[in-house]
């Protein structure tokens, strides 16, 4: 029977040294649910898909349009009126499609994951309660900076590994946290934030102004049919039923993209998000980012926009890959397989530390307890509250037969009979697998237990 090993995180060097000059894209290693495309070049969210169907949306009544509809004004117009209705109505469907792609396929502004947390999120701090017991207490998950003399709040984002700047937001859809989060829209697949919300704007602006001009110009050209056959506006309509679609098509969108672009005009007015928006973030206080309208629609509009903070393209290290280790018949990856050695512990999965600091918490915790009572009067309640830790793995079958033959099982035991205490060594109560009286049996003994706890 074959045990797993726990690796160790390679480090660069060593990695280095085994692959060689082994190099991936960082496109290819991205850790995102980003979609990328021409190597790269290209970054799309996980919902790409949805803008083929927006374009879709757009060019086919757009192509409709052109043919029943401005065609027909090329003949009935002079001095090139009617050719400029058509050149119009592409030009305006050539920005609105350029605007799309500009919001789409860009860098929004997704903030690089940290390679490890900092040390203010990661320090476990201890402290003493009522009772004078050592309790672990982490700080505080937020920070406080001060915008403009307003004090702002960063939260810490335990995906990313680091304190989000401020109007940052962690995207569920993307996984990543994007600077100046706004939203994520369905309808152009990608995540809307500092670096292209510019181009969302003018897209749904371009559109609204589309939609307005068909729907004008689909009246204007039933309008000459009923003068020109001298119908009513019913039957004008029957003549053109390509119009009569473009009418209803072009209304719901107008109501659609107008509606968003008045909303972020006042937005954009407010110097607000539409994730600060919806939150009521400055609903009864003062908006630290608001600087007068004039200067919010200027940071909007008309300053730089800043460089992307990630190079997709560069080359970055290979990741090394495990091979599977065997495990009952079967094989397991690597971080299974260091999930599971740790588990058989009873521990958190930690890379650190020596055997001896893989010993379960509860039976230390146990054994001191008993040191300070004397050896073995300790009531059942008690011997619950500290046996049964929180959060505490289970151990399953298979874990179970890995601890059976492994080394790690010997060198367990050994350590036990380091820290076992002198106590009476009659047949003890068992709470939850465990002896309470005695100290503690070797491996065979918990998983004689287990497997009948199981049974």
């Amino acid at each position: 029977m074959m045990v797993d090993a726990v690796y160790p995180p390679p480090s660069a060097d060593s990695a280095h040294a085994r692959d060689g000059a082994s190099f991936v894209r960082a496109y290819k290693a991205w850790k995102g649910s980003n979609i990328f495309g021409l190597r790269g070049r290209l970054i799309f969210g996980p919902d790409a898909g949805s803008l083929l169907l927006t374009l879709l949306l757009i060019i086919v009544p757009v192509a409709v349009f052109c043919i029943f509809v401005a065609r027909k004004f090329i003949n009935d117009y002079q001095h090139h009126l009617g050719i400029s209705i058509m050149v119009v109505v592409l030009v305006l469907t050539l920005s609105v499609v350029i605007f799309l792609l500009l919001t789409s396929g860009r860098d929004p502004g997704i903030v690089p994951r940290s390679t490890h947390p900092p040390e203010t999120a990661n320090f476990i701090e201890n402290s003493e309660n009522k009772e004078g017991q050592l309790s672990e207490r982490r700080p505080s998950r937020t920070k406080e900076v001060m915008i403009n003399g307003i004090p702002v709040k960063i939260k810490y984002c335990d995906t990313c590994m680091l304190f989000r700047p401020p109007r940052c937001s962690h995207c569920s859809i993307c996984d990543n946290c994007v600077e100046r989060f706004d939203h994520h829209c369905p309808w152009v697949g990608q995540c809307v934030g500092l670096r292209n919300y510019r181009f969302f704007f003018m897209f749904v602006f371009s559109a609204t102004l589309l939609c307005i001009y068909v729907f004008g110009f689909c009246w204007v050209y039933i309008a000459r049919i009923m003068d020109g056959k001298q119908v009513s506006v019913w039957r004008a309509l029957i003549k053109s039923p390509a119009s009569i679609v473009l009418i209803i098509y072009s209304f719901l969108s107008a109501w659609f993209v107008g509606g968003l672009t008045v909303f972020h005009f006042y937005l954009i007015s407010t110097n607000q998000t539409t994730y600060e928006n919806f939150r009521y973030r400055y609903g009864r206080q003062t908006n630290p980012f608001n600087k007068g309208v004039l200067d919010n629609f200027k940071e909007v509009f008309f300053s730089p926009i800043p460089p992307s903070r990630n190079n997709f393209r560069a080359k970055v290290p290979k990741e090394p890959q495990f091979p599977s280790q065997r495990m009952n018949g079967g094989f397991v990856g690597q971080n299974m397989s260091k999930v599971i050695s740790d588990t058989e512990l009873g521990n958190n999965p930690s890379w650190n530390g020596s055997t001896k600091e893989f010993v379960n918490v509860d039976r230390e915790t146990y054994i001191d307890d008993r040191t300070e009572h004397g050896g073995g009067s300790i009531s059942e309640s008690k011997r619950i509250s500290m046996v049964n830790l929180p959060n505490e793995p289970q151990i399953s079958s298979q874990m179970v037969d890995g601890i059976v033959s492994s080394g790690t099982s010997e060198a367990i035991a050994n350590i036990e009979t380091e820290m076992n205490l002198t106590g009476d060594s009659a047949g003890g109560d068992i709470v939850n697998g465990r002896t309470t009286d005695g100290g503690f049996e070797n491996d065979h003994g918990l998983i004689d237990l287990h497997r009948k706890s199981e049974e």
